[in-house]
């Protein structure tokens, strides 16, 4: 059974740093997309970042700058290390990995920027 595990989340003050890293479990096929998506409270789940397996990347506009995604194919693992912080974005934030016609989501790592 595929698991995603993610962890790296934490509180955080606005300016500041944090790196998340979600690893593949219980498979031995490597995924295609892999991505981190977010949800505020009180809102919808958006995407934050994508990457391909051919390394291509994805922002969201709000992310673009701040935010770097990227993987490491052979430890079947995607990092998002986001700098520079800002309130907005609290969130949780969920990993997801897709290998055609399936698609997997971790159980989501809080993060909170706040002073």
């Amino acid at each position: 059974q595929v698991q995603l595990v993610e962890s790296g989340g934490g509180l955080v003050q606005p300016g500041g740093s944090l790196r998340l890293s979600c690893v593949v479990a219980g498979t031995f096929l490597s995924m295609d997309n892999m991505g981190w998506y977010r949800q505020a409270p009180g809102k919808e789940r958006e995407l934050a970042a994508r990457i391909t397996g051919g390394g291509s990347t994805i922002y969201a506009d709000s992310v673009k700058g701040r935010f770097t995604i990227s993987r490491d194919s052979a430890k079947k693992t995607v990092y998002l290390q986001m700098n520079n912080l800002k309130t907005e974005d609290t969130a949780v934030y969920y990993c997801k990995a897709t290998r055609v016609p399936y698609s997997y989501w971790g159980q989501g790592t809080q993060v909170i920027v706040s002073s």
